[in-house]
């Protein structure tokens, strides 16, 4: 008899071959890995079916990582290829590049446009503009003292200055910083500029490094169309190219992050969005909404109060030291067994059915209410950051040890177990896509039901998906993992593994898809192309038996929507504000 997992898994199955008209074609292959026949060359279409999307997955990556050797080489092949072209020397070409940001095609463009403005503008002088005289004995420009013409040195201008000032200046401009590759004349009235040479002809060794250190970095930070890994202490750098629309980049290093914004890759959250969660996360908001919440003002020094105990009976902490009731904020005094005593107050029960204290409680409900949808959010957002982090030390744990021990007990080369390597990456990669879900239907307006309905109908489904095969990698490889020796359930287990990632991969392809097109398939009616409201129940379903939890943001939605005549929320820090308020009172910012 089948056990009710083995039920839910039939199930779902089932659901999803119902469901080939909302997914994409691709579906029907990854649910042919489910079949039960036993197919001989099911291995190799499995194996085939994963190196061709890894290998599509290649082919449409839009940038290069680069190491240290790979910019020291292109940054030389572009200044030999503006020496060349301008037919100048090669430090020209550097300050050329330096000034243009290492744009070579702009080079070209503003030197063939106005040859004499580029080189007054970069300070590449011509011509000298103060002539040496046949003097055996100069004064120099700083210190004023006289010189031998060979403890002299100018720059191209002919500015005479001694190697010891020159020296000075040289290191002081270099221990400063990457300024000194713009290093100009020392006379304040000259622009000319200070080339590579002469900066090697006077400096000491450590600096040259420094200065070859500052000139190499800045191929990378001065040039638009790369930026450092911005993972700790990673020293690659991405060359990226505009073109599909994703700005996903994945280092050597095994970080992941932004092109735009150098956040965590967020695909597919935009980076406004990322970074008003970002901030929301950091802010002192929550904190302010809590305290609006749970707390209340001494009626004395304004101090917020959290009751901890049951009576109504408040005490304000000294030097205050007011007793005051909890209910009608009135002072203990006037409280008695007439006004109801410890556990009631009767002027505050006659008073709410006046209306006195309406615009407070409905602000106190909904600063509570606000709290609690962050709060379902933002956890759900951690606990996928959490999962995340374990599937990649699992991964690596997978890799240095676990896939060689397989490949001893079951007798199967390592190169035939790259479909679990695979199958911990996608979990990694959707665990990525899941938690920035969290964010998206957080900022995900609560008035858009249909859109909203849409949405955790698809973020359901894939998260199910991903349930199914994280338990799949993580729980059932166990027992192939103490094995004795070979097992005929292997086939079996590498046959669901790879469906399991195939599967998943396409929710969540649909899904990202569907986020990135702004739920544009739910049109203004509330009616989505190609679902059907008996969907969106199974979709229900499925989050509460994968943990989601969607009854808080429901419950909150409908407690708020009738509030929204009255009140705003501030979308920066949350703060529930009166209609009439064209600013935010907790934040400042304008409406």
């Amino acid at each position: 008899m089948d056990s009710e997992d083995d039920l839910h898994y039939s199930t779902d199955v089932e659901s999803v071959d119902d469901d080939c008209d909302f997914y994409s074609g691709e579906m029907d292959m990854g649910m042919g890995y489910y079949s039960d026949d036993d197919d001989p060359d099911a291995e190799d279409f499995v194996d085939d079916d994963t190196d061709d999307y890894f290998e599509a997955s290649r082919r449409e990556q839009n940038y290069t990582i680069l190491n240290e050797s790979d910019i020291r080489q292109r940054q030389e092949d572009d200044i030999t290829r503006i020496s060349s072209v301008l037919s100048i020397s090669r430090v020209a070409s550097i300050v050329l590049l330096r000034h243009f940001n290492w744009n070579v095609t702009k080079v070209h463009d503003e030197w063939f446009a106005d040859e004499a403005r580029v080189r007054k503008q970069v300070g590449l002088l011509e011509a000298p503009v103060v002539h040496v005289l046949n003097a055996r004995e100069r004064t120099c420009g700083i210190c004023f003292e006289s010189y031998p013409n060979n403890r002299i040195k100018s720059a191209a201008c002919g500015h005479p200055f001694c190697v010891f000032c020159w020296e000075g200046y040289v290191s002081t401009s270099i221990n400063d910083g990457p300024g000194c590759l713009t290093l100009r004349c020392p006379d304040p009235s000259c622009g000319a500029v200070v080339d590579q040479d002469m900066i090697n002809s006077l400096a000491s060794s450590e600096d040259r490094k420094k200065y070859a250190r500052y000139l190499l970095r800045s191929y990378v930070e001065d040039n638009k169309k790369t930026k450092w890994c911005p993972a700790p202490g990673c020293e690659h750098a991405v060359l990226f190219d505009a073109g599909n629309g994703n700005y996903d980049v994945s280092c050597f290093c095994t970080y992941s992050f932004c092109w735009k914004c150098t956040e965590e890759a967020h695909r597919p959250v935009d980076c406004a969005t990322v970074e008003k969660w970002i901030l929301k996360n950091s802010a002192e908001s929550e904190n302010m909404n809590w305290i609006l919440a749970n707390s209340k003002p001494c009626p004395k020094c304004k101090r917020p109060i959290e009751k901890n105990q049951g009576c109504m009976h408040m005490t304000c902490t000294p030097p205050c030291k007011f007793e005051f009731c909890w209910l009608c904020h009135g002072a203990w005094s006037d409280h008695g067994e007439r006004t109801g005593g410890f556990y009631a107050c009767n002027r505050y029960e006659v008073a709410k059915q006046d209306g006195v204290y309406d615009e407070a409680e409905k602000r106190r409900e909904m600063a509570k209410n606000s709290l609690e949808r962050y709060t379902h959010y933002y956890e759900r957002w951690a606990s996928n950051q959490t999962s995340r982090q374990k599937a990649i030390a699992d991964l690596h744990q997978m890799q240095n040890v676990h896939i060689e021990k397989l490949s001893d007990i079951h007798c199967t080369p390592e190169s035939q177990l790259k479909f679990i390597t695979e199958a911990w990456l996608q979990i990694i990669e959707c665990r990525r896509v899941l938690k920035w879900t969290y964010a998206y239907g957080y900022y995900l307006p609560e008035l858009e039901h249909a859109k909203r309905q849409f949405f955790e109908y698809l973020q359901g489904e894939a998260e199910s998906g991903l349930e199914r095969l994280h338990q799949c990698a993580e729980k059932e490889l166990l027992q192939f993992l103490n094995a004795e020796g070979p097992s005929k359930e292997f086939n079996d287990f590498r046959t669901k593994l790879a469906g399991l990632t195939s599967v998943t991969r396409n929710y969540f392809e649909n899904l990202v898809r569907a986020l990135e097109n702004g739920l544009s398939d739910v049109n203004s009616h509330g009616a989505s192309s190609g679902t059907t409201s008996s969907k969106s129940t199974a979709g229900s379903s499925k989050g509460g038996r994968s943990g989601r939890g969607k009854g808080v943001s429901r419950t909150a939605s409908s407690t708020r929507s009738g509030d929204n005549a009255t009140h705003w929320s501030c979308e920066h820090c949350t703060f529930v504000n009166t209609r009439s308020a064209t600013t935010c009172e907790m934040c400042h910012q304008r409406h």
